[in-house]
């Protein structure tokens, strides 16, 4: 079946283009160029070793920042579709929205941010935007993977008013200046920044039940994961838990996203908007109805309490950002012990370009060569 898409979306006839022109390909748009871009990227496969909320380690059917993109890309389509959006440059951001994580998932930032205070700070959504702009190195005639401004735009998905006046110096009218001037993005980027936060919610339940730090009795003090559980059970009263499980997880899934489609769908309708500008002068149309607001809000506050500061999360994480803040102390007073490639960037440049050589090196690790790198500089393992 073929859909149309809709005068709302991004058409790729339509795109901005990229900072670096290139030739149109035979057999691809510029979105699906963008996607296969980042799939090919060196970050990209680095996801695979890097932390969602267990380290690397810990269990190989854990989530890792991979596993979680390619099924925030899944439901981003999903729902593409229902909309008529642009499902392309959907897959595209969905697969860039992580590629600046470091090592030990939202724990690596926290200190590799503390380390950057003097020169900026870090943060992971701006690390991506630099990922794909700057620091992949693939291509003879320009750094970065020259995405089109349209996946740019949705990989920048928020960013301080600092941050957002430096990168519209450089590119005037840009993917920040929305930051500055107001307006939204793209209703690709404003799906692909609602379905990480379902993906995440939905699949961190999973995961924290797997590891046995939570338990199913505990998530039916969750309003929205016990209607969902509820359902399953009056028509399998006798399932058992792996199953019950998986099925609550699915049924959770699907109530975010049949929501979603719903509401943006009467959003849309009410608006009318002509084309994608008009989207970009209206007030976000890509959104949970209120009442899943509420209980999305009950979720994550749940997860916050007993999963992401279980004890044993913390003891972990604690372990984690000692590493990251160790690695940025030696790098940063000797950068010849990072590779002769990253040691280069950082030789002979001003301290906040040497600290960001330091922070862009330790932030593209895996959590795996993270831990080497440290037993290696430090002859200690602080993570078994």
């Amino acid at each position: 079946m073929i859909f149309e898409l809709a005068p709302y979306a991004c058409h790729p006839e339509g795109t901005r283009g990229r900072r670096h022109p290139v030739a149109p390909d035979a057999t691809r748009s510029d979105y699906q160029r963008d996607r296969d871009r980042i799939v090919h990227s060196s970050a990209f496969r680095r996801l695979e070793y890097k932390t969602q909320v267990f380290v690397n380690h810990e269990g190989d059917l854990f989530r890792t920042r991979l596993t979680h993109s390619l099924e925030v890309a899944q439901l981003g389509r999903s729902i593409a579709r229902s909309l008529r959006l642009n499902e392309d440059l959907v897959e595209a951001i969905c697969l860039a929205h992580d590629l600046g994580h470091t090592p030990f998932g939202h724990a690596g930032q926290e200190a590799l941010n503390g380390c950057m205070r003097e020169w900026g700070g870090f943060e992971h959504n701006l690390q991506s935007l630099r990922v794909v702009d700057a620091l992949e190195e693939r291509y003879p005639a320009y750094d970065g993977l020259n995405l089109s401004f349209e996946a740019r735009e949705g990989i920048l998905k928020h960013c301080s008013r600092r941050n957002a006046e430096q990168i519209e110096a450089r590119e005037p009218g840009g993917v920040a200046a929305r930051f500055l001037h107001g307006g939204q993005p793209s209703l690709e980027a404003q799906l692909c920044n609602l379905v990480d936060a379902i993906a995440y919610c939905a699949h961190d339940v999973d995961d924290g039940v797997r590891s046995g730090l939570i338990t199913l009795a505990q998530l039916r003090e969750v309003p929205l994961v016990a209607q969902c559980m509820a359902q399953v059970l009056a028509q399998y009263p006798q399932l058992d838990e792996r199953r019950l499980r998986h099925e609550t997880v699915r049924r959770l899934l699907s109530s975010q996203v049949y929501d979603v489609i719903a509401t943006t769908r009467a959003a849309l309708d009410a608006a009318q908007p002509a084309d994608v500008q008009a989207v970009r002068q209206l007030p976000r149309l890509v959104a949970f109805s209120g009442e899943m607001q509420a209980r999305m809000a009950e979720l994550r506050e749940f997860l916050f309490g007993q999963l992401y500061r279980h004890p044993q999360v913390v003891q972990t994480m604690a372990a984690a950002q000692q590493v990251v803040r160790e690695l940025f102390g030696i790098y940063q007073s000797d950068a010849a012990q990072m590779p002769a490639a990253q040691a280069a960037k950082a030789a002979g440049a001003g301290p906040a370009r040497h600290a960001r050589a330091v922070a862009d090196f330790i932030a593209g690790m895996t959590d795996r060569y993270a831990l080497r790198e440290h037993e290696r500089l430090t002859g200690r393992k602080l993570l078994a």
